[in-house]
């Protein structure tokens, strides 16, 4: 019947959501100054006043949010060895592999009129504007919307599991 088919898929459907890391990423990453922290460290910014003075936040949010980011194992504190009464931030190994969440999310806002016009993200070692983002099949094509689905990783081919 058509109605069980429907259920059972919103069924599977709501237990998929109710397992899914969206929203656990999104309490560590998912917001406005998160992201800007993200984006300074990425250009450099390592120090606690650097981050205040160049994104204009507020020394309280600042501090929320770097503690968030630390406890979330996205940012790393350690004492500067120049000067031990300064704290470095840095990018953790987790920390880095957000980076083509950041450059996406830049992109898509470039994309539909949401940054300041002429402005670009570059490679820094030859300043060319990098390539869109764009999410790739296995073989490398590129995927749109309709062609994706969520699929447990045991049915997905070429996994461990389907391996075996």
């Amino acid at each position: 019947m058509p109605g069980d088919t429907l259920t059972a898929h919103l069924d599977a459907f709501r237990e998929a959501a109710l397992s899914c890391p969206l929203p656990a990423a999104v309490e560590v990453i998912g917001e406005k100054w998160a992201f800007l922290i993200l984006r300074g460290a990425l250009n450099g910014l390592k120090h606690f006043e650097e981050f205040q003075a160049g994104l204009g936040i507020a020394r309280n949010i600042l501090s929320d949010r770097l503690g968030k980011m630390v406890a979330g194992g996205v940012l790393e504190r350690r004492p500067d060895p120049s000067d031990r009464r300064k704290v470095i931030y840095s990018l953790t190994e987790k920390g880095q592999a957000l980076i083509p969440l950041v450059v996406a999310m830049r992109q898509w806002g470039e994309q539909w009129g949401h940054g300041i016009p002429g402005i670009v993200l570059a490679d820094r070692r030859d300043l060319k504007p990098i390539r869109t983002m764009q999410v790739q099949a296995h073989d490398g094509r590129p995927l749109r919307h309709g062609e994706l689905i969520w699929i447990e990783e045991s049915q997905a081919e070429g996994t461990s599991q389907a391996a075996e």
